[in-house]
């Protein structure tokens, strides 16, 4: 019988519209949640409310990489946010896709942001005594969190 080992958070790609940026130092705050609603009509015999689904929400997910000399992601958020010498250019909203990789480099499960834009940009902290790498993040809000499974590998583990 051939065991399933689980994936490793270490080894994922980002595609933002189909373009790969691999160079991510971590991604975090993928989540959803279901606002219960409560409700109760009048002359039920419950003392207690039933519960109803509400509104489907989506936390911001960040992306953390090193400053390097790139300023497509800062363009992304000039475009919402204004410069001193320009106003803002307008949403722009992408799709960003995040696939773990197994351990023979095949993609695995995914994770589909629909229409994300920024909503915050953060510098890193700058010192003069420190040896650290200098790590950027951006922070994206977005409309939906679509999973797809992986698919299974060819060769099973042989343990």
């Amino acid at each position: 019988m051939a065991i399933n080992y689980p994936y490793r958070v270490f080894r994922y790609q980002v595609e933002i519209d189909g373009i790969s940026r691999a160079g991510f130092s971590e991604v975090s705050g993928m989540s959803s949640s279901v606002d219960a609603v409560e409700y109760r009509e009048g002359d039920d015999l419950r003392n207690t409310p039933r519960k109803l689904a509400g509104l489907t929400k989506f936390g911001n997910v960040t992306l953390r990489w090193g400053v390097t000399d790139d300023s497509d992601f800062l363009e992304w958020v000039y475009s919402v946010a204004p410069t001193n010498t320009a106003p803002p250019t307008g949403i722009q909203r992408h799709n960003v896709l995040i696939t773990l990789i197994d351990d023979a480099g095949n993609p695995g499960p995914s994770w589909n942001l629909i229409n994300a834009w920024p909503v915050g940009y953060t510098v890193p902290d700058l010192n003069g005594m420190g040896g650290e790498v200098a790590i950027q993040s951006l922070e994206l809000c977005h409309e939906g969190l679509e999973h797809t499974p992986g698919s299974a590998s060819a060769e099973p583990s042989p343990i």
